[in-house]
């Protein structure tokens, strides 16, 4: 009897003991996520969409005041280009882009190269070579302070003019005629006036894990894994600098951005599947250009952080999608 006692209370004892301990553990966690809540809303940013001073203007053509992607379209396509200290690799891929432009005879095209506040002159080279090219409609907008990359192509974005919008690295990695590709998937993929059509370098994924070395390769890995887990799904490619939006999806993915570096894409491509606009995704030429900018090691880490600041603040409410 006394022993049936005595195990009933030690049974007693160890499950108040386990409930005391689940209580701590749930103040615990409750704790932290309040903290980390506090300390993202007190960090938190609203999206960049104001233009500094400066910034109202394209340098080229001079005094061209710039335009806004809330108006109407007032040509068929809009070609923004990025562009950071990008005077030895951009001439090769402005060459390319005016034998496509000047291809295009039934499309009326501008060109709107960003320069992100370079300091080896990319916005004069761009204005020079803009002047020597009159049949193309080009302009030139000098940010007044390094914003990163995705601030550098919200800005050209936003003052597009074009029913579509194209974004396009400066190095000219992705080749500038498979923009028909991506037109032709277009016509395919808008509706209700909206579409995305993301260059994908996918199918090139193996070619690029023989020739990597091990640590790139895991970087690559690791990357995919932490971008399908947190933001986006179904998209194999979300980092290939080669997108195409209509004039409306464009106004609004744009202007709801918060991320200004390197993990912008996987912020677009998160706000698009949020807002269930329709996403294709199609195979492109690349090739790595020599004269990146981008460490590897530093570039993944500052992309793992702001994909979490992607789940996180959209996760608490603290940015609206």
């Amino acid at each position: 009897m006394l022993n049936a006692l005595f195990l009933l209370l030690s049974s007693s004892a160890k499950s108040t003991t386990a409930m005391s301990l689940l209580v701590w553990i749930l103040v615990i966690v409750l704790v932290v996520v309040a903290v980390m809540y506090l300390v993202l809303r007190a960090t938190a940013q609203a999206a960049h969409t104001q233009r500094l001073q400066g910034e109202t203007h394209y340098i080229f053509p001079q005094n061209k005041p710039v335009s806004s992607i809330q108006g109407q379209a007032e040509v068929d396509l809009s070609i923004v280009i990025p562009a950071y200290n990008e005077t030895e690799r951009f001439p090769i891929m402005f060459k390319d882009l005016v034998a496509y432009v000047t291809s295009k005879e039934s499309m009326t095209v501008e060109v709107i190269v960003v320069d992100d506040g370079s300091k080896d002159g990319t916005s004069e080279l761009a204005a020079r070579l803009g002047a020597s090219t009159p049949n193309v409609d080009m302009n030139v907008l000098k940010l007044s302070k390094n914003r990163g990359k995705g601030g550098a192509v919200r800005m050209g974005v936003l003052g597009a003019r074009g029913r579509l919008v194209l974004m396009a690295d400066a190095d000219g990695a992705t080749e500038i005629k498979d923009l028909d590709r991506l037109l032709e998937s277009m016509t395919n993929t808008e509706r209700d006036g909206f579409g995305v059509v993301v260059g994908s370098r996918a199918h090139l994924e193996d070619e690029a894990v023989a020739t990597r070395s091990l640590f790139r390769t895991i970087l690559m890995y690791g990357f995919h894994f932490i971008v399908a887990t947190l933001c986006v799904k179904g998209v194999r490619d979300t980092q290939c600098g080669f997108k195409l939006f209509t004039r409306k999806s464009a106004q609004v993915l744009f202007s709801a951005l918060h991320i200004e570096r390197w993990a912008f894409d996987v912020e677009l491509l998160y706000l698009a599947q949020t807002y269930k606009m329709p996403i294709d995704e199609v195979s492109v030429n690349w090739q790595e250009i020599d004269g990146s900018k981008l460490d590897p090691l530093t570039a993944a880490l500052q992309m793992a952080r702001d994909i979490v600041r992607i789940r996180a603040h959209y996760l608490f409410g603290i940015w609206s999608a």
